[in-house]
C-alpha cells in the first residue's frame, strides 16, 4: 500500500533528544514514508540542550522549543503549525503532555504507558473522541508482517477455538542493578517517574499487545499476578513477574514479564494454541511465524511470501527472502498513524478501513492490565475481575 497521497502531516516532538534511543528510531520511522515532517520540537529537558540538539537536525531555531507548552502555544498561532506530536518522555509526564496536545488540537502519538491511572487515560480517550482527534500508542513490535498473519489465520479458522495463550518478554539485561550506573535505566525503577510498576508496564504490555491484536474477540475476564524485585533496591517495583489470565470463552493465558532473564537477549514471544494447531512468534526472529498443525510436521511461514494471507502483505517493503526488522515494524505503525489521521480529515487513500493500529483504547488496556496485575499481586497473589 502507497504512502498517503496528502502533503506529509506536519510534525513535532517532545523528549527523544540527544543520546535518546527511542527518539531515534520515532525520527526513522515517522519519516521513511514521506508520512510526517518534523518541523518543531522540544526535545530535551534542558531547554538549551533540546534546542542545540534541534538545530543539530536541521529545525528552524525559532522551532526548536526549550519547553513544550511553548511549543504548543506559538505552534498553535502559526498557519503552518504542527498537527501531530509525539510524546517520547519519561512515564511520570505522558498525561500531562498528551492532555496539553489535545487541548491544543493536536494529534498524539505517545510512548506507553499512556499515563499511570485508569482514570486519566479515560479522560484522555474522551478528550480525543470530543476533540476528533487520534491517539497511537507506540507498541512498535505489532507492526511486524507476521503479526497480520497471524491474525488472519486466527480470524479464518486455522487453529480453531483458541485454547491457551503464552506471552512473555523476559530479557537479562537488568539482571544486575544496571541502574547504579545508568541515569536512563535509573527513572525507570523509580515509582516518581516510572508509575506504580516496572517490568509490568516497561515489557509485559508490548506481547499483552500482540496478543489483542491477533485474538480481538477475546476478552479477559479476571487474573492474578506475583511479582518480585530480585534486584532489592528496586522495590517496591518489580523486576519479574508472572500473570495468570482467564478469558472469556474459557481459554487461558500466562503473561512471564522479567528483566532479570539472565542471558535472554529479548525474550518477548507469543504463543496462540488452539484446538487443531498453534502458531508461534518470537521478536528474535520476527520474520518467521512457527505453525504446527497436530500430527503434521511443523513449518515455519517466512514475510514477504505469497502463500501468506492478503493482510500481512499490505505493509510488505522489499518481497521475501529480504529480512525486515524493528524499524520497518515501527514504519508500518507510524504509516498507519498518518492514515488514521488523514481518515480524520476524509483525506486517506481507498482500502486501509482493515488496518489495525494501536489507539488509544489500546493505550487504554495497557493501563488497565498494569493496574489490575498490581492490585492482584499487592493483595497476595489472588483473583481479581478484570474490571
Amino acid at each position: 500500500m502507497s504512502a498517503s497521497k496528502t502533503k506529509p502531516i506536519r510534525w513535532g516532538m517532545v523528549g527523544g533528544g540527544r543520546g535518546s534511543q527511542i527518539g531515534y528510531i520515532h525520527r526513522s520511522a515517522a519519516l521513511r514514508d514521506s508520512t510526517f515532517e518534523l518541523v518543531a520540537g522540544a526535545f530535551d529537558i534542558d531547554p538549551e540542550r533540546g534546542r542545540a540538539f534541534g538545530v543539530e537536525l536541521g529545525l528552524d531555531e525559532a522551532r526548536s522549543y526549550r519547553q513544550y507548552a511553548a511549543m504548543f502555544a506559538a505552534e498553535a498561532e502559526r498557519p503552518d503549525g504542527i498537527e501531530a506530536v509525539s510524546v517520547a518522555t519519561p512515564n511520570n509526564t505522558h498525561f500531562a503532555i498528551c492532555k496539553a496536545a489535545l487541548e491544543h488540537g493536536l494529534h498524539v502519538i505517545c510512548e506507553k504507558p499512556l499515563c499511570f491511572t485508569v482514570s486519566e487515560a479515560q479522560e484522555l480517550k474522551a478528550l480525543s473522541q470530543a476533540r476528533h482527534k487520534i491517539v497511537g500508542v507506540t507498541y512498535g513490535y505489532a507492526g511486524h508482517q507476521m503479526i497480520e498473519q497471524a491474525r488472519a489465520m486466527v480470524k479464518n479458522g486455522d487453529l480453531g477455538e483458541i485454547r491457551i495463550v503464552n506471552l512473555q518478554f523476559a530479557h537479562g539485561f537488568h539482571s544486575a542493578p544496571v541502574e547504579d550506573q545508568n541515569p536512563s535505566t535509573r527513572w525507570r525503577v523509580d515509582p516518581t517517574t516510572a508509575g506504580p510498576s516496572y517490568v509490568l508496564g516497561d515489557v509485559g504490555t508490548h506481547p499483552l499487545y500482540i496478543s489483542e491484536v491477533i485474538l480481538p474477540h477475546l476478552t479477559i475476564k479476571r487474573l492474578m499476578c506475583a511479582r518480585q524485585s530480585f534486584v532489592k533496591s528496586r522495590a517496591p517495583l518489580e523486576d519479574n513477574a508472572v500473570t495468570l489470565m482467564e478469558y472469556d470463552n474459557g481459554a487461558i493465558a500466562t503473561v512471564w514479564s522479567s528483566a532479570v532473564n539472565a542471558g535472554s537477549m529479548h525474550g518477548q514471544k507469543v504463543r496462540i494454541v488452539g484446538e487443531k494447531a498453534s502458531i508461534e512468534w518470537w521478536d528474535e526472529r520476527p520474520n518467521q511465524l512457527s505453525y504446527e498443525v497436530q500430527g503434521e510436521p511443523a513449518r515455519i511461514l517466512e514475510r514477504g511470501m505469497g502463500y501468506l494471507y492478503p493482510e500481512a502483505r499490505i505493509d510488505d517493503r522489499i518481497g521475501g527472502g529480504h529480512p525486515e526488522g524493528l524499524f520497518e515494524a515501527w514504519a508500518n505503525l507510524y504509516r498507519r498513524f498518518g492514515f488514521a489521521i488523514s481518515k480524520e480529515h476524509g483525506l486517506a487513500p481507498d482500502g486501509i478501513e482493515g488496518l489495525a493500529f494501536p489507539g488509544i483504547d489500546a493505550g487504554l488496556e495497557g493501563v488497565r492490565w498494569v493496574e489490575n496485575c498490581v492490585r492482584s499481586a499487592d493483595a497476595g497473589g489472588v483473583w481479581v475481575d478484570y474490571l
